[in-house]
């Protein structure tokens, strides 16, 4: 167990986490002591948010287990997106020249070391609910990282030819922190921001600046919540600029060791509820 040091600050306003490796177990539930905590602070009208890598398209699971449709920060930033309404708030895509720059610069660099690259692209569309064959677009060789579900397979230069909010880079054969060491350098953070947020080889590309932590800095100017009275909960890269930003950033117990350095504190994992540890010395 991680050492887990005593809240000091006042009860937060706003509550944003993570999804994966954070709110939900490793069994992709949330469990009933965490669902029970953001009842209460939500009664003592703290508002909750998810900031999460997942597409809007794929919020629906884990908000129906959940006392409340928060808006959330979806693809790493990119969508605000509001369930209750199906209704996306604002979008920060990529263009299509940035993408056939990163994805020039990307292969050139793993080139130098033989490797292969294959792409994606998560196009924003209009509502969680179109055709997951417009929102999610392949290459002809790119492996899934996860169960594939609805997806279109197109040239690669069609999968880059409209805008979209997250551009993947994919090599199977690396694991997603030799990639960035790999790649990183050869992007420029102004055209392009370059993270990732699992260890299969797969790298996740926003517009310049886009980050979950600037997506949390709207959420609490739409709550009128003061950054001191935010709490932020991650694990994995895609989290730090966030959890930096925060007025409490925790990293969870199962978190990637540069998340727990950027974190103020860490609690338990996400599979002994480490959410909810914190939660309930406030609430």
């Amino acid at each position: 167990m991680p050492t887990i040091n005593p809240v000091t600050t006042p009860p937060p306003l706003l509550i944003v986490s993570d999804i994966d490796g954070t709110l939900i177990t490793s069994e992709e539930r949330v469990p009933g002591r965490l669902w029970a905590v953001l009842g209460r602070a939500v009664d003592k009208q703290c508002a909750v948010a998810l900031a999460t890598g997942r597409p809007h398209r794929w919020l629906f699971p884990v908000l129906e287990q959940l006392p409340v449709r928060p808006v959330c920060a979806t693809a790493n930033g990119a969508v605000l997106y509001d369930p209750a309404e199906d209704a996306i708030l604002r979008v920060r895509a990529l263009a299509p020249d940035t993408m056939r720059d990163v994805v020039a610069r990307a292969r050139a660099a793993l080139g130098e070391r033989g490797e292969p690259l294959s792409v994606a692209a998560e196009r924003c569309g209009t509502s969680a609910f179109d055709p997951e064959e417009d929102l999610f677009v392949v290459s002809p060789r790119y492996v899934h990282t996860w169960e594939a579900q609805g997806y279109a397979v197109r040239p690669e230069d069609e999968v880059i030819a409209e805008p979209a909010v997250k551009l993947l880079l994919r090599n199977e054969r690396m694991t997603s922190a030799q990639m960035y060491e790999v790649i990183a350098p050869a992007l420029d953070p102004r055209v392009a921001h370059l993270t990732y947020s699992m260890p299969e080889g797969l790298l996740e590309v926003a517009a310049p600046g886009v980050t979950k932590q600037v997506a949390v800095a709207d959420l609490a100017r739409r709550h009128g919540v003061p950054r001191e009275r935010v709490v932020c909960f991650g694990d994995m890269p895609n989290d730090v600029e966030m959890l930096r930003w925060a007025g409490l950033g925790v990293a969870m117990g199962n978190a990637a060791p540069e998340v727990k350095r950027a974190a103020d504190r860490v609690t338990g994992t996400n599979d002994e509820c480490g959410v909810a540890q914190v939660l309930e010395e406030w609430f």
